[in-house]
Protein backbone atom coordinates (compact mmCIF):
# COMPACT_ATOMS: atom_id res chain seq x y z
CA UNK A 1 0.00 0.00 0.00
CA UNK A 2 2.15 2.32 1.36
CA UNK A 3 5.18 1.50 -1.93
CA UNK A 4 2.58 2.24 -4.14
CA UNK A 5 3.22 6.17 -5.53
CA UNK A 6 -0.17 7.23 -6.31
CA UNK A 7 -0.10 6.22 -2.25
CA UNK A 8 2.20 9.08 -1.61
CA UNK A 9 0.46 11.60 -3.70
CA UNK A 10 -2.65 10.81 -1.80
CA UNK A 11 -1.13 11.52 1.36
CA UNK A 12 0.27 14.90 0.08
CA UNK A 13 -3.74 15.67 -0.84
CA UNK A 14 -4.45 14.47 2.95
CA UNK A 15 -1.36 16.92 4.54
CA UNK A 16 -2.07 20.07 2.14
CA UNK A 17 -5.60 20.44 2.73
CA UNK A 18 -5.65 19.59 5.98
CA UNK A 19 -2.51 22.68 6.06
CA UNK A 20 -5.17 25.09 4.47
CA UNK A 21 -7.29 24.75 7.74
CA UNK A 22 -4.17 26.31 9.73
CA UNK A 23 -2.82 28.99 7.51
CA UNK A 24 -4.31 32.24 5.47
CA UNK A 25 -5.67 31.82 2.13
CA UNK A 26 -5.57 35.36 0.87
CA UNK A 27 -5.21 38.83 2.40
CA UNK A 28 -5.43 42.24 1.53
CA UNK A 29 -4.16 45.44 3.07
CA UNK A 30 -4.72 49.34 3.09
CA UNK A 31 -1.92 51.40 4.76
CA UNK A 32 -3.51 54.21 4.14
CA UNK A 33 -5.94 53.58 6.33
CA UNK A 34 -4.23 50.74 8.78
CA UNK A 35 -7.00 48.28 7.28
CA UNK A 36 -6.10 44.94 6.32
CA UNK A 37 -8.58 42.17 5.71
CA UNK A 38 -7.36 38.14 6.11
CA UNK A 39 -9.45 35.10 4.69
CA UNK A 40 -8.76 31.38 6.56
CA UNK A 41 -10.71 28.61 6.13
CA UNK A 42 -12.87 29.10 9.01
CA UNK A 43 -13.71 33.02 9.09
CA UNK A 44 -12.93 36.50 7.33
CA UNK A 45 -11.56 38.91 9.42
CA UNK A 46 -10.97 42.53 9.37
CA UNK A 47 -8.52 44.60 11.16
CA UNK A 48 -8.23 48.24 11.89
CA UNK A 49 -4.55 49.46 13.57
CA UNK A 50 -3.79 45.87 14.55
CA UNK A 51 -7.53 45.08 16.24
CA UNK A 52 -9.46 42.69 15.11
CA UNK A 53 -12.94 44.49 14.44
CA UNK A 54 -15.20 42.22 12.71
CA UNK A 55 -15.15 38.83 11.47
CA UNK A 56 -17.72 36.83 9.33
CA UNK A 57 -17.26 32.82 9.10
CA UNK A 58 -16.44 30.81 5.93
CA UNK A 59 -16.98 27.31 7.67
CA UNK A 60 -18.08 25.86 4.59
CA UNK A 61 -14.10 26.30 2.95
CA UNK A 62 -13.60 24.64 5.89
CA UNK A 63 -15.96 21.84 5.25
CA UNK A 64 -14.81 21.64 2.03
CA UNK A 65 -11.17 21.10 2.40
CA UNK A 66 -11.68 18.80 5.40
CA UNK A 67 -14.32 16.30 3.59
CA UNK A 68 -11.52 16.67 0.48
CA UNK A 69 -9.02 15.51 3.19
CA UNK A 70 -11.48 12.50 4.15
CA UNK A 71 -12.05 11.36 0.67
CA UNK A 72 -8.04 11.18 0.29
CA UNK A 73 -7.20 9.05 2.92
CA UNK A 74 -10.28 6.72 2.59
CA UNK A 75 -8.82 6.62 -0.98
CA UNK A 76 -5.64 5.49 0.96
CA UNK A 77 -7.49 2.28 2.33
CA UNK A 78 -8.99 1.47 -0.96
CA UNK A 79 -5.87 0.28 -2.38
CA UNK A 80 -7.61 -3.22 -3.63
CA UNK A 81 -10.51 -1.64 -5.12
CA UNK A 82 -9.12 0.74 -7.80
CA UNK A 83 -12.38 1.90 -9.62
CA UNK A 84 -13.40 3.19 -6.01
CA UNK A 85 -9.93 4.96 -5.89
CA UNK A 86 -11.30 6.43 -9.13
CA UNK A 87 -14.26 7.69 -7.99
CA UNK A 88 -13.05 9.40 -4.86
CA UNK A 89 -9.90 11.04 -6.77
CA UNK A 90 -12.89 12.55 -8.79
CA UNK A 91 -15.08 13.60 -5.69
CA UNK A 92 -11.50 14.88 -4.27
CA UNK A 93 -10.87 16.93 -6.93
CA UNK A 94 -14.35 18.46 -7.29
CA UNK A 95 -14.53 19.41 -3.41
CA UNK A 96 -10.97 20.74 -4.18
CA UNK A 97 -12.00 22.94 -7.08
CA UNK A 98 -14.96 23.96 -4.64
CA UNK A 99 -12.86 25.32 -2.30
CA UNK A 100 -10.66 27.08 -4.67
CA UNK A 101 -13.74 28.55 -6.64
CA UNK A 102 -15.42 29.67 -3.07
CA UNK A 103 -11.97 31.10 -2.07
CA UNK A 104 -12.10 32.99 -5.33
CA UNK A 105 -15.86 34.34 -4.76
CA UNK A 106 -15.29 35.65 -1.55
CA UNK A 107 -12.00 36.97 -2.33
CA UNK A 108 -13.28 39.04 -5.30
CA UNK A 109 -16.39 40.16 -3.09
CA UNK A 110 -14.38 41.58 -0.16
CA UNK A 111 -11.83 43.38 -2.75
CA UNK A 112 -14.57 45.82 -3.36
CA UNK A 113 -14.42 46.92 0.77
CA UNK A 114 -11.19 48.13 0.60
CA UNK A 115 -9.68 49.98 -2.08
CA UNK A 116 -11.37 48.71 -5.02
CA UNK A 117 -8.25 49.82 -6.90
CA UNK A 118 -5.64 47.44 -5.39
CA UNK A 119 -5.70 43.69 -5.39
CA UNK A 120 -5.16 41.75 -2.43
CA UNK A 121 -2.87 38.54 -2.60
CA UNK A 122 -3.16 34.88 -2.71
CA UNK A 123 -1.54 33.25 0.62
CA UNK A 124 0.00 30.07 1.10
CA UNK A 125 -3.23 28.11 2.19
CA UNK A 126 -4.64 29.12 -1.21
CA UNK A 127 -1.32 27.57 -3.03
CA UNK A 128 -1.69 24.54 -0.69
CA UNK A 129 -4.98 23.65 -2.52
CA UNK A 130 -3.75 24.28 -5.62
CA UNK A 131 -0.92 21.47 -4.85
CA UNK A 132 -3.27 19.47 -3.52
CA UNK A 133 -5.05 19.79 -6.46
CA UNK A 134 -2.01 18.76 -8.70
CA UNK A 135 -1.22 15.68 -6.16
CA UNK A 136 -4.88 14.69 -6.58
CA UNK A 137 -4.84 14.42 -10.81
CA UNK A 138 -0.92 12.76 -10.57
CA UNK A 139 -2.46 9.63 -7.90
CA UNK A 140 -5.49 9.36 -10.15
CA UNK A 141 -2.87 9.02 -13.54
CA UNK A 142 -1.26 6.38 -11.59
CA UNK A 143 -4.30 4.46 -10.51
CA UNK A 144 -5.57 4.41 -13.72
CA UNK A 145 -2.02 3.02 -14.75
CA UNK A 146 -2.30 0.18 -12.64
CA UNK A 147 -6.04 -0.45 -13.35
CA UNK A 148 -4.83 -0.99 -17.42
CA UNK A 149 -1.49 -2.96 -15.98
CA UNK A 150 -3.63 -5.65 -14.33
CA UNK A 151 -6.40 -5.44 -17.17
CA UNK A 152 -3.22 -6.38 -19.68
CA UNK A 153 -2.23 -9.25 -17.20
CA UNK A 154 -5.67 -10.70 -17.10
CA UNK A 155 -5.78 -10.81 -20.89
CA UNK A 156 -2.82 -13.00 -20.78
CA UNK A 157 -3.71 -15.50 -18.87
Amino acid sequence: MIQRIQTLFLLGVVICMLGTLFVPIWTKSDLEINKMMELTAFSLNTYEGGQQTESKTTIYLAILAIAAAASAAYSISQYKKRYVQIKLGALSSFLMAAFLLSGLYVSSQTEKIIDPASQGEYVVGYYFTAAALVCNLLANRFIRRDERLVKSVDRLR
